[in-house]
């Protein structure tokens, strides 16, 4: 199963601390620019050990358009992380739509 997280359930997520994002794209896409908040997780070295395990925390996942975060899903089942099913669909393509802030 995967939870699709909207920008809204995210951006409130953020804020009030419930949600861990990770960005799973490579390091120069994330320097070039992130949502604030989102903590470097590159899919080509991800390492479910690495997602925190927090009680309430929910582990999130974004990319550029939704497909990696998919993969990382897949990643994390597989090493165990049975709790790390969410996702931000429309990841920065979404959010760069939308206006949102990035940081860089």
């Amino acid at each position: 199963m995967v939870e699709i997280v909207t920008r809204e359930e995210l951006k409130k997520g953020l804020a009030d601390g419930s949600i861990a994002l990770f960005d799973v794209r490579e390091p120069n896409e994330f320097a070039a620019g992130h949502i604030p908040g989102a903590s470097s997780l590159p899919l080509s070295r991800f390492d479910p050990a690495l997602l925190p395990s927090e009680p309430g925390k929910r582990v999130v996942f974004s990319c550029r358009s939704g497909q990696r975060t998919l993969q990382a899903i897949e990643l994390a089942r597989l090493g165990g992380r049975r709790d790390a099913t969410a996702h931000y669909a429309g990841s920065m393509n979404d959010w760069l739509a939308a206006g949102e802030p990035v940081e860089k």
